[in-house]
């Protein structure tokens, strides 16, 4: 694979990476929450690459935000030493391996039931208490309790195990929802304080909300993690334009079938099948007309028949994904250009961490 002058000639498919769009989307974020007077803490699993974390370190954030133990211990073995887990963590297994990242790193977990918070309080000790946040389900229907008073009761249960720490409260809403946010997290405070328990973070997150961030007053941490890319998706909220969108996908023309259909070689092991909503797979930059209609595992399907001039085969053109997320987890390197000559190349080095 050619991996000198422009990124055109590589060998594809292949994610590029500007990264000149990398750090200004990093400075405008972070930007952004120092005027909103938040604590910044991305969730790396848009990249899952160290060295764009530590910029988003060196930028202002305050840490990390990781899914899973394994994802996150490759990013306390590079030096990050203060890292956010909201997820669950169940099972004696995946409870030693918390344990072990937990002597490495200022490390803070959620919990959402007293079954999780049983098998943090066996595992950890009194003489180094775990960092416990409880995850609130303040509309999004995913994980979380149900209500202030289950908050406040889990709260509560959290303080009373020595080998716990009760730090804060922890959601992951609806887009666009910081109104029941700010209510769930403000009765929830009042019987808190009512409890006598001090509550140190309010965390709140998600990309398609993120600049409306401020709206959620009582908030003074915010996660997101896209934005170090942007994606189709976030175009369509109005967060960015596709100039803004530091990821492309580098797909070759193989076939030309009929006149009013391509195909690439990017399939869904490369180019993501989320839909997030769209009809299609993929904003293709060099053709805006055209249309992916489809993916089997190798081969993407384009439908031409707006497109005035179309491609021939052997020819590379750009991608940008629905959700690039995804697309990160599926490759082991991404190469990274600065306005389209080829920089270097970096691992993905949390990909396939999933436990």
């Amino acid at each position: 694979m050619a991996q000198q002058g422009s990124v055109f000639s590589l060998t594809t498919p292949a994610v590029l990476i500007d990264e000149i769009i990398v750090d200004k989307n990093i400075a405008r974020v972070q930007k952004y929450m120092d005027e909103a007077g938040l604590k910044a803490r991305p969730h790396i699993k848009t990249h899952k690459i160290p060295e764009f974390a530590k910029k988003q370190l060196a930028a202002g954030a305050v840490g990390i935000t990781c899914q899973k133990i394994s994802e996150a211990q490759v990013f306390a073995d590079a030096g990050i030493n203060d890292i956010l887990l909201t997820f669950n963590i169940i099972g004696e297994e995946k409870l030693e391996a918390l344990k072990a990242l937990h002597n490495q790193i200022t490390l803070t977990v959620v919990a959402d039931s007293t079954h999780t918070v049983d098998g943090l309080a066996k595992t950890f000790s009194a003489e180094r208490p775990l960092r416990v946040m409880v995850e609130c389900d303040t509309g999004g229907q995913r994980c979380g309790v149900q209500t202030p008073r289950e908050a406040t009761e889990l709260a509560q249960y959290i303080a009373e195990q020595p080998s716990l720490k009760f730090v804060g409260l922890m959601t992951y809403p609806m887009p666009n929802t910081e109104d029941n946010v700010e209510a769930f997290f403000e009765q929830t405070a009042g019987l808190l304080k009512q409890a006598g328990l001090e509550c140190e973070i309010f965390s709140t997150g998600g990309s398609p909300s993120l600049f409306s961030a401020e709206r959620t007053t009582i908030a003074n941490e915010y996660r997101a993690g896209t934005y170090i890319y942007n994606d189709r998706s976030l175009v369509r909220a109005g967060h960015c334009g596709f100039d803004d969108c530091a990821m492309h996908i580098l797909t070759t023309v193989v076939s030309r079938p009929t006149e009013s259909r391509a195909v690439l070689d990017a399939g869904s092991k490369a180019l993501t099948s989320d839909l997030l909503g769209f009809t299609d797979f993929g904003y293709v930059v060099d053709y805006p007309e055209a249309v992916i209609t489809g993916l089997s595992e190798e081969h993407a399907v384009v439908d031409l028949s707006a497109c005035t001039k179309k491609p021939e085969i052997g020819e590379k053109i750009r991608i940008i994904p629905n959700h690039t997320c995804v697309v990160s987890n599926l490759m082991d390197n991404i190469y990274v250009h600065k306005g389209g000559e080829f920089d270097r190349k970096l691992d993905v080095a949390a990909r396939g961490k999933v436990w």
